[in-house]
């Protein structure tokens, strides 16, 4: 690889839990409950994701093989589009689900969307992987419409274990040393993977303004398709104890929480879902 970053093309080669599919439709159906209850467009109980996103543009950034697009037109969007390099993949999505979603082949630092033109983007779990992310948020900007919704899954560099090598603390180390870490363990040949602090995804986010979904989602799985989150007895009195717990003693654990799930826009707006345990809270960004 050297010592410059390149795209990470054919990432579904790569990695397969981008082909996972029983787990990408449950990312989606937390995705879509998130922007349901920021839009206040939660469906009735028991009626699912449909008419969610009725008459949204929508585009999935870094869609691979398709599944969380597929789940986007399938809740009700009027035009979806998924975008990404990785042609493989993109070839596997059009083939099941090009009826319904439009696959570009694009980078995120050049989307084929006019200015405004995007009523919803999702961004998950991707920035991380982009050559640079800070364009691909600028280009997000760009083309997102001003009363428009931005999601966003954002690892954290202080989450203790990494998510793509399952290894303690390599998110922490830099990049000579992360190499050396995985290579020792067999599960890869360099870490290609960046994170960002908080703080970092807070400037990287600079000129949106965004709410904090992190917490609602765990206190509250059920309402976002997250029941996998807390199995079993001794989970439920977790997720019970952690819809209860006062809210500055959870902030405290902001900058070493794993995965942030952030909604942001571009001109100021609030949540118009029903109350929650756990209720999002704006995040400061510069």
């Amino acid at each position: 690889m050297g010592s410059e970053r390149v795209a990470q093309l054919e990432y579904s080669q790569i990695q397969a839990a981008m082909l996972d599919e029983a787990k990408r439709r449950r990312k989606a159906a937390k995705i879509i409950a998130v922007l349901a209850h920021f839009l206040g467009r939660d469906p009735a109980p028991g009626d699912g994701a449909p008419g969610v996103l009725d008459g949204l543009t929508v585009a999935d950034i870094g869609c691979s093989a398709g599944f969380i697009a597929d789940e986007l037109a399938s809740a009700g969007a009027r035009h979806a589009f998924g975008i990404d390099i990785d042609v493989p993949g993109l070839r596997k999505a059009a083939g099941r689900f090009g009826e319904r979603v439009e696959f570009v082949c694009a980078d995120g630092t050049a989307l084929p969307f006019p200015d405004g033109s995007m009523d919803v983007l999702v961004l998950n779990h991707i920035y991380e992987h982009v050559v640079d992310p800070d364009a691909v948020v600028r280009e997000l900007h760009r083309v997102l419409a001003d009363d428009g919704v931005l999601y966003l899954g954002l690892g954290n560099r202080l989450g203790v274990m990494e998510p793509h090598y399952k290894l303690p603390f390599l998110s922490y180390l830099p990049p000579s040393l992360a190499d050396r870490y995985v290579r020792a363990f067999g599960r890869a040949d360099h870490y290609y993977e960046r994170f960002r602090t908080r703080a970092g995804l807070r400037r990287m986010l600079a000129g949106f303004h965004v709410w904090d979904y992190s917490f609602p989602v765990l206190a509250s799985p059920e309402r976002f398709a997250g029941a996998e989150l807390f199995p079993g007895a001794v989970g439920r009195a977790a997720q019970g104890t952690l819809a209860r717990t006062p809210r500055p003693a959870l902030r405290a654990l902001l900058p070493v929480v794993p995965t942030y799930l952030w909604v942001a826009t571009k001109t100021p707006r609030r949540p118009l879902g029903p109350a929650l345990p756990q209720p999002p809270e704006p995040v400061r960004t510069p």
